[in-house]
């Protein structure tokens, strides 16, 4: 069998050509490692255009290096260093950028707040951003909020409450009595006197108070009756003087009669007047003419008689209207 061919064999690489490719991988590691880092610093703002802000608290518990000031939500500021003064005040100091520092104005008001959980956050308030604008390192106090501040007045608090629910609720409290009182005065209630005799104490003043209820029902009742009866002679007596008007001042009354009686007795007078001037135009012609006294005589009876007519008619006319009259008084006084 013949001999088969041996494969061809690389030949091994040159040492010069390994120290090339080495030194060209680390220099790409040493320019990744420091692009990275670049970048990191970039991205940390190293590279930025800041101003300084000291914030002045009490306590920086919570505060870190690195905490992010905020305004509306956003980031504008970043905690570079802590720093505790000679007086023991903390001094927290924030690099803000100047692209976001137009926000921060003089009468602007930073908050520090810590959490129940134990988060912090730095805040800062801009009302009036027409202000001046905040200068650089501008030194401000920091109002601090924390929540767990509370927990202990909470604590005092609810202890308090639940002493006074124990006290109210005890078998000698006012409560009690007051509920005792109630069941007392419902089984007086569902007694015989019934809720009148709970709230007067007594059965008999429950029943006195109950005839006196019925005595005043009676007393309506008979004021009713009363005024019923009232009602009617009122009507009856209404109806009278309904009647008697009609029958005195109707178109058939007493009245109209007697208006009719006082013309005719107008016309009447007015004639005896006329016969009482002729009387004295006679009288008068009888003095002028002595000689002719038989036939004046006998003009004066003429007169008389018709006088004497005409007074009789008006004592006639005179007493129709007395008979006439209704509410003329007989004065006439019969004998036996």
């Amino acid at each position: 069998m013949p001999d088969t061919p041996a494969p061809p064999t690389r030949p091994e690489p040159r040492p010069e050509r390994l120290e090339l490719r080495a030194a060209l991988l680390v220099g790409l590691l040493v320019v990744l490692l420091v692009g990275a880092a670049l970048y990191l610093m970039y991205a940390r703002g190293a590279f930025e255009s800041t101003q300084r802000l000291v914030l002045v608290a009490d306590d920086s518990e919570g505060v870190v290096i690195g905490m992010d000031l905020t305004f509306s939500g956003f980031p504008i500021g970043r905690v570079r260093r802590i720093e505790l003064a000679k007086d023991g005040i903390a001094r927290i100091m924030i690099d803000v950028p100047r692209d976001d520092a137009h926000w921060l104005r003089q009468s602007s008001v930073f908050t520090l707040t810590r959490g129940l959980v134990g988060n912090t956050n730095l805040r800062a308030y801009s009302g009036v951003l027409s202000d001046p604008p905040l200068p650089d390192g501008a030194e401000r106090k920091v109002l601090v909020g924390d929540a767990t501040a509370e927990i202990p007045r909470l604590v005092a608090t609810a202890r308090d409450l639940v002493n006074n629910l124990i006290a109210l609720t005890s078998q000698d409290s006012a409560l009690a009595g007051t509920m005792n009182n109630l069941k007392d005065f419902t089984a007086r209630a569902n007694g015989p006197g019934g809720a009148l005799a709970a709230l007067l104490g007594e059965p008999k003043d429950a029943a006195k108070v109950t005839q006196l209820l019925d005595r005043t029902n009676q007393l309506v009742a008979r004021l009713d009756a009363l005024v019923g009866k009232t009602d009617g002679f009122i009507a009856r007596t209404d109806g009278l003087i309904g009647r008697a008007d009609a029958q005195v001042f109707g178109d058939k009354g007493v009245m109209p009669e007697v208006r009719a009686s006082v013309q005719q007795l107008q016309a009447l007078l007015g004639d005896a007047r006329g016969t009482l001037q002729r009387v004295d135009g006679v009288l008068a012609e009888a003095q002028g003419a002595a000689k002719n006294v038989r036939s004046a005589t006998t003009d004066l009876d003429t007169l008389r008689a018709e006088v004497e007519s005409s007074l009789r008619k008006v004592d006639q006319l005179v007493n129709e209207i007395n008979r006439k009259w209704p509410f003329k008084r007989d004065t006439e006084i019969k004998l036996p």
